[in-house]
Order: C-alpha cells, then sequence, then structure tokens
C-alpha cells in the first residue's frame, strides 16, 4: 500500500513564499525508492550496513565474496615470508590492508588536527606538467614529483626511509544562514612533514584524499556510457551554468584512453584497474597491471629492498588475488533507505530539487544488460551521482590536474549511503579532503557550478534546513 504524505503546512508556506512553484513537490515515496542498488539492495542499516554483498548474490557465488573478502581485510606481510600468498608489503606504502583505509568498507577520515597518522588519507603529489614525462602523462594523467612519485608513503619496511609524514592543521571561516544561524567552517592546511629523501620541487601541488564509501561500485560501473555522457554539458549549451565534463583516463588493458568513473576527479576507468593501482600505491603491492614497484630512481633503498615476486618473477598479487578482490569490491551492496515516506524526509527531497542539487547529483539509472556481473545487469538504481566532473569553486581546489580533471574540478561523489556514515564509519568527516564535519558543512562548501545551490540553502530557514537533512540522511 503507498502512503500518501505532504509536508507541515507552515514548512508548505515556507516553500511557496521562497520561489519553489517551479520545483518538483514530492508527497509520496517513488515506487521501489527505497531499494538504492535495485535487487542488490541490501536489507541492513547497522555498523556492517557496507560489507555485505549484494542481495541477489546466490551462495555459491558469495563464496568467491567471502574469499575476496579476506584479501581486502587481513594485512598483508613483508617478504620473504612463509606466508607467500600475502607477502610482499612495500618498500614504501600507507597501509598493510586496504580495510584500514576503507573502515568498514566506509568513508575514511583525515587525521586528527596536529596529529601526522594519516592512514585512511592518501596525497597526490604532482608537479606541472614536463614533456620529459610524455608517458607518465598519458597514463598517470599527471606528472609525478622526480623525487617521491605520484602519492607519499608515510610508512616503510626496515632498512627504507619513509616519504615523510602528513599533518593537516585547520583555519577557521564563518557563515550565515539568512536568518542569521552562524556555522562555521575549516579550511585546511596540508603540511608534508619529515621529508625521507630532500626537498620537494618548488611547484609541488600535494592533495589530500580521503578514502571513499565502497558501496555500489559495480552498479555505478555497470551504468551505460552513453546514459552519462548524456548528462554531459561541458560548454554549458544547455545554458543552466552546469557544465558536467567526462574525464578520458588511461585504460592500462586496453592501452587507449576510455571514460573515468572512479576516484575523485574520474581518474580511473573500472573497478579492477583501481583497486590494482591502489593495491601498488596504498601496499607497495604489485600486479599484472602495476609490475614494478612504487619507487622512483632516487629511491635506491626502495628499489634494492626484497620483493614478494614468485619464482618465476610472478607479481606479488596473482591474477586470480585480485580478480577475488575485484569481485568483492564489485558485489558489495547498497543498504536500503530509510523512512523514504517520512513527511519530512518528502519535504527535503522538494527542497534538493529546488536547491537544484540535482543537476549533479543525478537521482537515477538503469544498468546496462551486459554488466561485468549478472546480478548487476538491468537494475533501477538511485545513487545521485552523474559520475561527471565539476567546477566546484577556489574554495575546494586542490590545484592538481588529472587528466582532463582540473585544478578546481571533481568527480560527483555519490550520495547513497550517506546518512550511515556515522554507524558504519564512527565519524561524519565529508568532502574529498574530511574538511566538512558534518552534512551542512559539505554543502555549505560547494562553490564554482554549485554557487547557486549553496545560495538557495543558505536561505533556507531552520525546518527547512532539517527537512533537507533528514533528506540526506535517508539516503
Amino acid at each position: 500500500m503507498t502512503a500518501w504524505f505532504r509536508p507541515s503546512s507552515l514548512l508548505l508556506m515556507a516553500l511557496a513564499m521562497s520561489g519553489c512553484d517551479d520545483a518538483p513537490r514530492f508527497t509520496a515515496a517513488e515506487p521501489g525508492e527505497s531499494r538504492s542498488g535495485g535487487a542488490t539492495t541490501v536489507n541492513k542499516s547497522d555498523r556492517n550496513a557496507f560489507s555485505l554483498p549484494s542481495a541477489n548474490l546466490s551462495p555459491v557465488r558469495r563464496l568467491d565474496f567471502s574469499v575476496g573478502n579476506s584479501f581486502f581485510r587481513n594485512p598483508w606481510v613483508i617478504a620473504p615470508s612463509t606466508t607467500t600468498a600475502r607477502d610482499g608489503l612495500g618498500p614504501l606504502f600507507n597501509t598493510n590492508a586496504c580495510q584500514n583505509c576503507h573502515i568498514k568498507d566506509g568513508r575514511g577520515h583525515p587525521p586528527e588536527p596536529g596529529a601526522d597518522n594519516a592512514v585512511s588519507m592518501l596525497v597526490r603529489l604532482s608537479i606541472p606538467d614536463d614533456p620529459a614525462f610524455v608517458e607518465d602523462i598519458k597514463r598517470l594523467g599527471l606528472t609525478p614529483e622526480p623525487v617521491y612519485g605520484k602519492q607519499l608513503q608515510d610508512m616503510a619496511i626496515p632498512g627504507v626511509t619513509p616519504e615523510g609524514k602528513v599533518r593537516v592543521d585547520y583555519d577557521s571561516m564563518t557563515v550565515h544562514f539568512r536568518d542569521g544561524t552562524p556555522v562555521h567552517l575549516r579550511r585546511p592546511t596540508l603540511q608534508i612533514t619529515q621529508p625521507g629523501y630532500g626537498p620537494m620541487h618548488p611547484q609541488t601541488r600535494a592533495s589530500a584524499r580521503i578514502a571513499p564509501p565502497m558501496i555500489g561500485l559495480g552498479l555505478l560501473e555497470a551504468i551505460p556510457q552513453a546514459a552519462i555522457l548524456a548528462n554531459a554539458n561541458p560548454n554549458d549549451e544547455k545554458g543552466t551554468g552546469i557544465t558536467g565534463k567526462p574525464n578520458w583516463v588511461w585504460d592500462d588493458e586496453q592501452q587507449k584512453s576510455v571514460l573515468g568513473r572512479f576516484g575523485w576527479k574520474a581518474s580511473q576507468p573500472g573497478i579492477k584497474q583501481q583497486n590494482a593501482h591502489a593495491l601498488a600505491g596504498d601496499m607497495g603491492l604489485t600486479s599484472t597491471l602495476m609490475p614494478v614497484d612504487d619507487c622512483t630512481p632516487s629511491q635506491t633503498a626502495c628499489l634494492a629492498a626484497p620483493n614478494g615476486n614468485g619464482p618465476n618473477g610472478e607479481p606479488e598479487v596473482s591474477d586470480n588475488i585480485l580478480r577475488l578482490i575485484t569481485f568483492y569490491t564489485r558485489n558489495l551492496g547498497v543498504p536500503v533507505r530509510r523512512d523514504v515516506a517520512e513527511p519530512q524526509v518528502l519535504a527535503g527531497k522538494s527542497l534538493f530539487f529546488k536547491a537544484g542539487c540535482q543537476q549533479c547529483h543525478t537521482p537515477q539509472f538503469t544498468t546496462s544488460a551486459d554488466a561485468a556481473e549478472p546480478e548487476l545487469a538491468n537494475q533501477v538504481i538511485r545513487p545521485y551521482t552523474d559520475l561527471l566532473l565539476h567546477d566546484m569553486g577556489e574554495g575546494l581546489a586542490d590545484n592538481l590536474s588529472e587528466f582532463q580533471a582540473s585544478g578546481q574540478q571533481w568527480r560527483t561523489p555519490p550520495l547513497w549511503g550517506i546518512g550511515l556514515t556515522q554507524t558504519v564509519s564512527g565519524h561524519t568527516q565529508f568532502l574529498h579532503d574530511g574538511r566538512a564535519r558534518n552534512l551542512m558543512e559539505a554543502v555549505l562548501w560547494h562553490g564554482g557550478e554549485a554557487l547557486p545551490a549553496q545560495r538557495q540553502v543558505l536561505a533556507f530557514d531552520a525546518e527547512q534546513r532539517a527537512a533537507l537533512l533528514a533528506f540526506l540522511n535517508s539516503l
């Protein structure tokens, strides 16, 4: 039975007075709206809500999921070791297990102010494009820092010096809603201390990135390319001020440029390659896609350190292990939404559309019939992302470009599961560097193309703000 609801009369009056007549008003949940992942949706909203297999995965297929989970969760060790299936950690690394960054398969966080334990946050490095690194630019989308590479590793095996430590400090700034209510935002300052291999290039650009949630990746991979490109508007031909732009990135297996979907700047084309690059950059583990350790020519001890390769030069992560990890990460289910028919949630959804948030956070797609896994095919999903790049303004800029993403552009992150961040990950720190301490702070950091939406939200009164947050927390 469908229950029909209307927002409170006071809220409807506020909506009408603020010019909401052109935006849709939602008075009931849409059919199937609570099942954000279609038939893959899992019926859990507890601490393990992000760690469960797609609901339509058969018992036999769940065996591969469980084995992949073990390689994702358990630590890798230094080579040589009797544990040959899990050795080869380092020489340089950020952590020894995927789960350490993607806590409970959820969202990472920055270090505490003044601390230098940056587990679950990495720092991307680059310098202005240098013709001497033309192959790196083609494959990586950037020119790595000559001594430290494309990612700072703050840990190392014995006998090798870590590249440095990461510290984040914050300045405070205050914005006010139209009704005078203040919000104190924090602006991060990233510092790299204790550099292990001398000073960095004077024009080094550093970008802090927290680990994103792992849910629904296979569904995002299964969205037809044509459906994503249909929302692209790189030259604002539609006159909306929203210039969604695809990122065309290098595919290691196909040896050509393809559409990017994953990462904060959509710099990875698929889940397998995303995993291979993360295993290499975060843990120093080689694979057939990333066959060489992440040591630069200046890091001689790193180059000379033992590795976990097989007797015939086989990489540390076998093709089968990479397959299992990819199967696991491709099939993590999206949790069911909560309270979709509640009046306050429906009012908040109307306000979400009134502000224009749906222009980038596209609510719905249907996955392709030829998805990588049959369980992911032909699913109506509600990820609230367009997987495109958008200029988010100077406030969020990291000034680091990747492929065709500029220093002010970021991929629209999916919103599904965002309301369970505290439950799963134990915190509510959002945006690419975790600067926002709650969802409202995240909204208020939106600039650039999203500035009109931010200004709409700043005009909301307390009841409207509570409704918007109720909607976001239902996702």
